[in-house]
């Protein structure tokens, strides 16, 4: 196979992969919302809080308006000044849209993840971004 042909099949792929790697459903210049809200547990260190508080988070991927969900814990990165990792869950949405938001704001899903969970935590921090 000539370099030529190489250069192509190989640029071929990676477009093709980029094009999967996009959602086909989002425009390329729309701005999406960044959901990420942490939680800190009234009982810290509480595994079966912790664990029950994760399954109901991950409930809400059910919400269709979420484009992306994910949930995490604190990582065990480098310890520095700007790094806050005294949270106990995180969860970080994607929306397409302010208006997602709002409809993921009222939906008995979510309505229902408060009621159920809201008892295991004692602060909550919300930051919602637009991508630019």
């Amino acid at each position: 196979m000539s370099s030529f042909d190489r250069r192509l099949l190989i640029s071929g792929g990676l477009a093709a992969g980029a094009a999967l790697a996009t959602p086909a459903s989002a425009a390329p210049d729309a701005p999406m919302l960044f959901h990420q809200v942490f939680f800190w547990l009234k009982t810290p260190g509480d595994k079966a809080d912790r664990d029950k508080l994760i399954a109901g988070l991950k409930a809400l991927k059910a919400i269709d308006v979420i484009q992306q969900l994910h949930v995490g814990v604190p990582a065990s990165t480098e310890k520095r000044d700007v790094i806050d990792n005294s949270y106990d869950v995180s969860e970080l949405m994607v929306f397409k849209s302010v208006e997602d938001q709002k409809t993921y704001q009222d939906h008995p899903l979510h309505q229902k993840f408060v009621a159920d969970c809201s008892h295991l935590w004692s602060k909550v921090v919300v930051y919602d971004s637009m991508a630019v």
